[in-house]
């Protein structure tokens, strides 16, 4: 309306108008259009950005969220390493080779036959039959031949015979009779110190039960069976290490001289057999057990095995040395 009044009104203003009609053709955009569309833009730009940085986000790991001192992840063979370094590997070699338990060089060589024989890896299977299902067996693996590491054949002057292992916790440890230090004497120990009192003048009852030093003073104190199911007598009897010791009685016989032979109950007379009295002595008594303690007592069976080894020209037993 104000352009049509103004033509109407100044003639002379047609340049004017001209000028106005061309500025009219291109309108001034206001500053508030202009600065709302500028938010618009800046909006949009922003949100690119936002899912710009998120996508970039999304396809790198977020160190910065990781929690502070928790190691990266190991893989699967360093995970391995680390085991295996930490706890031994148990191989079907170091739970079944008894062979391996002799280290004595002389049983090892005179036993090296023997041990290649079926029974043996019947005794191995048993034993490994044992550990698969979680029992505890007595004595400790690397006690097992005790007796045979600790008295070489060539030092050997007396064999003592015992049936079993003792089959409570801490007690076997591979010496038949003995138990280790710090473990209360069993009664028949007890009753072995009893006769020793009255039969060795000078004895004085140790206040444990370890007798490793008679085995060091050539004693070869061996158990008849030489393992054990805990808290189950004769459990492992059946296993076939009566052959083996039975063997070794009879390697003590035909390969020395002059060997006292002390054999206590019924069990233990059984080996009379392998014996050859023609070059040893057996001295035969009672059981120490409580059992059969009144027979045991007073038997003398100490002082019978020193004369014994004097008249084979031999150092008599310090048994009082524990």
């Amino acid at each position: 309306m104000r352009f049509m009044l103004e033509m109407t009104i100044n003639h002379s203003g047609r340049e004017c108008y001209s000028q106005r009609d061309r500025s009219m053709a291109s309108p001034k955009i206001p500053d508030m259009f202009l600065k709302a569309l500028k938010r618009k833009q800046s909006t949009v730009t922003s949100a690119v950005s936002i899912d710009t940085k998120m996508a970039s986000t999304e396809k790198r790991p977020k160190k910065e969220e990781e929690p502070e001192n928790v190691k990266p992840e190991k893989n699967e063979s360093e995970s391995l390493r680390e085991a295996e370094s930490a706890v031994p590997v148990v191989t079907e070699e170091t739970t079944t080779d008894l062979y391996s338990l002799v280290r004595d060089a002389e049983w090892r060589n005179v036993l090296e036959a023997e041990f290649k024989k079926p029974y043996i890896a019947n005794i191995e299977k048993e034993l490994e039959k044992e550990r698969k299902v979680g029992k505890t067996v007595y004595p400790p693996r690397d006690e097992i031949f005790a007796a045979l590491n600790i008295t070489p054949l060539s030092r050997v002057r007396v064999v003592l015979i015992g049936q079993d292992p003792y089959h409570n916790v801490d007690q076997a440890h591979g010496l038949c009779f003995s138990v280790k230090r710090g473990v209360k004497p069993p009664p028949s120990l007890k009753n072995i110190y009893k006769e020793l009192a009255t039969d060795m003048e000078g004895f004085k009852a140790p206040d444990h039960g370890f007798l490793e030093s008679w085995a060091h003073q050539g004693i070869l104190m061996l158990n008849a069976a030489l393992t054990v199911r805990a808290h189950e007598a004769n459990s492992h009897s059946k296993f076939g290490w009566y052959t083996l010791t039975d063997k070794i009685i009879s390697i003590v016989s035909k390969e020395t001289e002059g060997v006292v032979f002390l054999l206590w109950g019924g069990f233990a007379h059984k080996k009379e057999s392998l014996v050859d009295r023609k070059k040893h002595t057996i001295v035969k008594t009672a059981h120490p057990s409580p059992l059969s303690a009144r027979h045991f007592m007073g038997c003398k069976c100490f002082s019978q095995v020193n004369d014994h080894l004097k008249n084979y020209g031999k150092e008599p037993i310090n048994w009082g040395d524990l």
